[in-house]
């Protein structure tokens, strides 16, 4: 006997389920000409073969939508799948360590139906990945957590900040892209541990949100005036640690203000995603100013701490627990809406976590 959605099949019933499964997938179709269209994706179906031994299948229920789909765009063949993390729930499984009816998470990409054999995977422009691992014990928090604080988002904001930044209480931190997926817990984690946390975004309303919302002590709106001026005015003592989300001027000029000794954490480089790759916009040079400051600025990968994972996810549970942390999402329905969901998250529509609700 099987179950598949918490019903128990009989043996016939499940060949013909095994047989007829069908997945749905979006494809890259086309190369992105600056911001991605609609008409860049294509949604194709295909038929699933029967579980091998070793494998089983999950359905999505929540996918995630990341900037960094954007920038790894080009290196996806035309015709393959977009790449993507989801939260799916195993509906039939030749897999004892992934058991119908539990949730897993999964390097699975746009797709509403996978097969996996549970192993790590080399994801088409995305690097490695590592294999789908079983929900852990979020203590009635959300599922699609796992998407955002309690995963990868939350992984990099804590180890890219801690790790690089090296903060120190009283120390002031700027965050750009700071009402996003990671920075709005970069800066939560910088009041955690005694600085204070500044934050750029793109409106007033988000702006707001963190100071109100998630306590930071200040905000510059990048589309409004002169941010040159701006920081001067907010941050007149000058910037210990920066942690960069967008790169392009707004990096620029954050890096002007920094005082001696600072450290910066690259972690995007939002404000160059939709340009082509191979000729990037040009800004303003910093080496100067990283000269005569003396500055450390380092570039952050996630993946280098995957096997430190457990670490970020058990702290930040906790800070969230404590109600130290607080967290956003911005959810979308419908797996028909995926690509909706992308552009409008690259536009900077999402407060927090952009996430697709299956």
């Amino acid at each position: 006997m099987a179950a598949v959605r918490g019903r128990v099949l009989s043996t016939t019933t499940k060949r013909a389920f095994d047989k007829m499964a069908t997945a749905r997938k979006i494809t890259v179709d086309r190369r992105f000409d600056g911001m991605p269209k609609e008409s860049d994706f294509k949604v194709v179906e295909e038929q699933l073969p029967p579980l091998k031994d070793g494998e089983f299948l999950a359905e999505a229920v929540y996918l995630s939508v990341d900037p960094y789909m954007r920038a790894y765009a080009h290196n996806i063949p035309l015709g393959a799948t977009m790449v993507g993390t989801q939260v799916a729930r195993v509906v039939d499984s030749k897999n004892g360590k992934y058991p119908v009816g539990q949730h897993v998470v999964g390097k699975f990409d746009w797709r509403s139906h996978t097969i996996s054999g549970g192993l790590p995977s080399i994801v088409q422009g995305a690097g490695n990945a590592p294999a789908p691992y079983l929900a852990p014990d979020l203590k009635g928090l959300p599922l699609s957590y796992l998407l955002g604080i309690l995963g990868m988002p939350g992984s990099t904001a804590y180890f890219g900040f801690l790790e690089i930044c090296k903060p120190q209480p009283g120390e002031v931190v700027v965050v750009s892209g700071a009402a996003g997926a990671v920075g709005s817990i970069v800066g939560q984690i910088a009041k955690i541990k005694g600085c204070k946390a500044f934050g750029i975004t793109g409106s007033d309303d988000k702006g707001r949100y963190l100071v109100e919302q998630l306590g930071f002590d200040g905000f510059a709106n990048y589309k409004k005036g002169d941010l040159d001026k701006t920081l001067g005015q907010l941050i007149p003592e000058g910037v210990d640690c920066y942690f960069d989300n967008v790169a392009g001027e707004i990096s620029s000029t954050v890096i002007k203000h920094m005082n001696d000794f600072g450290r910066i954490s690259v972690c995007g480089s939002i404000s160059s995603y939709n340009h082509d790759v191979n000729n990037p916009p040009k800004v303003t040079v910093v080496q100067g100013y990283m000269l005569m400051k003396q500055l450390v600025m380092e570039g952050f990968q996630n993946y280098l701490y995957q096997d430190r994972a457990s670490e970020a996810f058990q702290q930040i549970l906790q800070w969230l627990l404590e109600g130290k942390m607080k967290y956003s999402e911005t959810v979308t329905e419908g797996f028909d809406n995926m690509v909706r969901a992308f552009i409008e998250m690259l536009g900077g529509k999402n407060l927090g976590k952009a996430i697709v609700k299956v």
